[in-house]
């Protein structure tokens, strides 16, 4: 009888994903949906996140509500942080050693919770992209160790904006060259209901020509990262679409700001921030109610 009630209970189950795409300055949105969520208590069974997204859910696994939010608002604010100073010092605009290392580690101006983080019992996925192969890399919790936060910047170094970053003697850039809305990916991990956070407004369908100019730059170097770039936008549209169709089947949610409130990429208005945060905080009341229906 214990064995069948126990078997029970886990088929009755329903395994939670959510996913944040990243976005740059814009998931200041998604630093909002989180702390919404850590305010209603609302869990997830796995968490992937892509570039800005996978910090953006360290915090979020760690339970420091808050801590996103001050990233984006202060510390982005610094030079050290990201600044054309970087470019040219080392062809890093955004300082992500500065970042990763000197403000999160535990000695760091405002540390990351690893050991809340470790102990939380969700799984964590961290995609980023083999820059020599074009194809995504998932990392997980056994990747990171205490002030060993590297996949943090593998998935966050944008081509052109940040150069390579090397783990194991492999280049990795942006998960969004390889897996930009990685919906089937959380499907794929047995997944029954899965929340999508994106940093841009839910019908909005890629249409830039700034990953072509991106892709010429590394061609040369990293020709198949480049071709993976270039097919970019097609991979967004597509997989947005494909989200579009499971929501309408109940078994996900779309989570997206009616407006950017003019916060671009690396955009730095603290006005323009604070209210795309505000959308965050307002819509993440949403996602504790799909998840608990």
């Amino acid at each position: 009888m214990w064995y069948n009630q126990t078997m029970t209970k886990k088929k009755d189950r329903k395994k939670t994903a959510i996913i944040d795409v990243g976005g740059g300055m814009r998931g200041i949105y998604a630093a909002g949906v989180f702390d919404r969520c850590l305010e209603n208590d609302t869990k997830f069974d796995l968490c992937i996140g892509i570039s800005a997204g996978s910090a953006n859910l360290s915090s979020f696994l760690a339970g420091q509500k808050g801590r996103n939010y001050v990233f984006y608002t202060q510390y982005a604010m610094r030079k050290d942080y990201m600044s054309f100073r970087n470019f040219l010092r080392n062809r890093n605009f955004i300082n992500l050693d500065y970042v990763c290392d000197y403000l999160c580690n535990s000695d760091g101006e405002y540390p990351l919770d690893y050991a809340a983080l470790v102990s939380n019992p969700a799984e964590f996925t961290v995609i980023a992209t083999n820059a020599e192969t074009g194809e995504p890399k998932y990392f997980t919790k056994d990747d990171m160790s205490q002030d060993n936060y590297g996949i943090l910047k593998a998935s966050c170094s944008l081509p052109v904006v940040n150069q390579p970053f090397v783990i194991d003697g492999v280049p990795y850039f942006d998960g969004a060259l390889s897996d930009p809305v990685p919906v089937e990916r959380a499907f794929a991990e047995g997944c029954d209901k899965v929340v999508l956070v994106l940093t841009k407004p839910r019908d909005f369908l890629r249409r830039s020509v700034v990953e072509l100019k991106a892709a010429d730059r590394i061609e040369k170097k990293y020709p198949l990262a480049a071709a993976g770039l270039r097919k970019r936008i097609d991979k967004f549209n597509s997989s947005l679409e494909l989200a579009i169709e499971y929501e309408s089947e109940g078994r996900l949610m779309i989570v997206a700001p009616d407006d950017i409130c003019g916060v671009s990429i690396l955009g730095k208005d603290k006005a323009n921030l604070d209210r795309l945060y505000a959308k965050g905080l307002a819509d993440g009341d949403a996602v504790a109610e799909f998840i608990r229906n």
